[in-house]
């Protein structure tokens, strides 16, 4: 059931204050005593009150800002949808607020009430699946989110992105066609990221069909970074039987395992091949290059941008759009050793 956002009012009579104190403690707190403010912010944060300072100034009640949430500032995979992103708020003389969630829900949470304390009039963010009380505050505040790197057709909600699971089916059937049968997998941790659990559950549904005969040797999973994807070969290569192949989550991974293979004196991909996936421009300057899932970055962030105004301006008028990714094919990608 949709409730109505609690106000500044409600947060005076919880605390048994005057609405002025409340404003003066937010925007002032210096000035109101300790023990006020605390029974203040405990009364927010039963409530769930988030002041909208952009939502003073305009009498439109839009500020032109739009919030977005995305998982790592480190992780250049997101860089390019981002300014694509950024490129059509620009045009639309819409400035757009930025925060990292580390891949942690709680912080996730907290991150959005920010935004929209700012004045977000909508929010974009990666992924599909979050905490409930993430869900019902962005509802109970009427706020219009878009879910971007992902596609869900059995969702309510927006969504400009593409399908994980079935990219991971895709990527796996090919390194199939190459003839292998002992193949590896190493994943990016899928607790707070439905889109490596929905990769790794598509490549793991191939690999485990009676119908290829293959063997998924190993499923590691492991952070995004060069050192992490340096341990997490070093463990799947010492595996019996010895994978002949090792599909990545994601190019950084694919990346950090091709040079730690090369430095163990492996040949990429005669002794091992390994298949990354996003195609971020790592991905060409790696050797090998990499073979890897493209997605569609720079479509995906110019789309979300242009469905999420769309349903600021006109709730309902938004819609979810569902994009292609293809695999891209270079040399790291090769038949199994004969032998």
């Amino acid at each position: 059931m949709i409730t109505k956002p609690p106000t500044l009012d409600d947060v005076a009579q919880a605390a048994g204050v005057s609405a002025a104190t409340i404003s003066r403690c937010i925007n002032t707190p210096d000035r109101v005593a300790e023990s006020t403010r605390l029974r203040i912010q405990a009364a927010i944060d039963a409530l769930g009150y988030t002041p909208n300072f952009g939502g003073r100034a305009l009498a439109t009640r839009r500020t032109n800002i739009i919030g977005a949430v995305i998982p790592s500032m480190a992780n250049s995979v997101f860089a390019g949808g981002i300014q694509a992103f950024q490129e059509v708020l620009a045009r639309e003389k819409v400035t757009l607020l930025i925060g990292s969630s580390n891949y942690d829900h709680d912080y996730e949470f907290e991150q959005i009430q920010t935004l929209i304390s700012h004045g977000a009039d909508g929010m974009l963010l990666v992924g599909s699946k979050r905490p409930e009380r993430t869900q019902q505050f962005l509802i109970s505040r009427r706020i219009p989110t878009l879910n971007i790197w992902c596609y869900r057709a059995d969702s309510d909600q927006l969504y400009v992105g593409f399908d994980n699971h079935r990219a991971g089916q895709d990527v796996a059937k090919l390194v199939l066609d190459y003839g292998h049968k002992a193949v590896a997998i190493v994943s990016g941790i899928c607790d707070g990221n439905d889109r490596a659990a929905d990769r790794l559950a598509g490549m793991t549904s191939v690999l485990d069909d009676p119908a290829y005969g293959a063997q998924t040797v190993m499923v590691h999973q492991t952070k995004y970074s060069f050192d992490h994807a340096a341990k997490a070969f070093d463990t799947v290569i010492a595996q019996s039987p010895r994978p002949t192949a090792i599909l990545a989550g994601n190019d950084v991974l694919a990346a950090g395992m091709t040079q730690r293979a090369k430095a163990l004196g492996f040949s990429v991909p005669d002794d091992v091949s390994i298949t990354g996936f996003d195609d971020i421009a790592l991905a060409q300057f790696v050797d090998p290059g990499l073979t890897t899932v493209r997605v569609p970055q720079v479509q995906m962030g110019h789309r979300a941008a242009e469905e999420l105004l769309a349903e600021i301006r006109e709730p309902g008028s938004g819609r979810s759009v569902e994009l292609l990714t293809h695999i891209i094919k270079r040399g790291s990608l090769g038949p199994p050793a004969q032998g």
